[in-house]
């Protein structure tokens, strides 16, 4: 489990027993204040305003069957080893995770972007593809505020530079796939469906890269929250693709964390992944 660098907290999510239709877990986000401090600048001494980033914790409660978790780009392989490494050993943490959600109601939706092709004939996918059709609402315009982090190299960490093609093929096998009951897309359309079809109205996000897919994919959070859907990232379940050679020039794990925080900032709050029962 990470520790938020920013936010320096550590949360727990606590979920009812499996036989309650409501879970109570906490969220957190951060909020924008104004604070006045005091600095030295040429010997004289005044009073400075700044912005700073402050942690709220929140308790909320989900009934399960109104919810999706939505499993991002959790493929079998990476062009860069080291994404790649980090990637399996959080997809073999998913794998029971998801199993337990499932049984409490959760609606699963696996997004291997890429890969629609190797589960053409999985029946999870026919299911996706068979749902009627809904025309999602109008996108809001929310601003795009720059990552803490520089990404512009890929986010490679790996010791040698590596070449960007297309390694994954499928998702990681670690994380099962239920014939009977779940979804497999790589459109937010699809999504829309889901949630229109099982009237869904809140989405967990959880999988790879924080910093890129986990916000960028038309089924990910930046677009659910252009739609307006109450979403929440799964923050011990995500990696960022970032390289500490470029600014802010900290950890992975740190740059990680940053971007964490960035989306408790400006675009939903997270939580872990205790509060699905496992």
């Amino acid at each position: 489990m990470r520790y938020l660098t920013l936010l320096a907290v550590t949360l727990l999510a606590f979920a009812l027993p499996a036989s309650a239709e409501e879970i109570t877990f906490v969220a957190m986000r951060a909020v924008t204040v104004q604070k006045a401090i005091e600095v030295e600048e040429n010997g004289k001494k005044f009073v400075k305003t700044i912005t700073e980033a402050v942690p709220v914790q929140e308790t909320r409660k989900v009934a399960p069957e109104q919810c999706a978790i939505v499993i991002c780009d959790m493929w079998d392989n990476h062009w860069c080893e080291s994404a790649a490494k980090r990637c399996d050993v959080l997809a073999k943490q998913t794998g029971p995770i998801i199993d337990a959600a499932r049984k409490l109601g959760f609606t699963i939706v696996h997004c291997p972007s890429d890969t629609m092709e190797f589960y053409k004939d999985h029946a999870a996918r026919k299911r996706t593809l068979e749902l009627k059709k809904h025309t999602p609402p109008k996108s809001k315009d929310l601003p795009n505020i720059p990552l803490p982090i520089d990404d512009s190299d890929g986010g490679c960490d790996d010791a040698k530079p590596t070449k960007q093609y297309r390694a994954w093929k499928r998702q990681h096998e670690a994380i099962t796939i239920d014939e009977k009951q779940d979804f497999i897309t790589d459109q937010g359309a699809d999504l829309w469906n889901v949630m229109q079809e099982k009237k869904l109205t809140t989405v967990f996000v959880l999988g790879v890269h924080t910093n890129m897919c986990i916000l960028n994919r038309t089924f990910s959070i930046k677009q659910l929250r252009k739609w307006d859907v109450n979403c929440f990232l799964v923050r011990d379940l995500t990696d960022a693709m970032y390289n500490p050679k470029m600014k802010p020039m900290v950890s992975h794990e740190a740059g990680t964390n940053l971007v964490i925080a960035y989306i408790e900032q400006h675009w939903c709050p997270s939580v872990t992944s205790k509060m699905f029962g496992k």
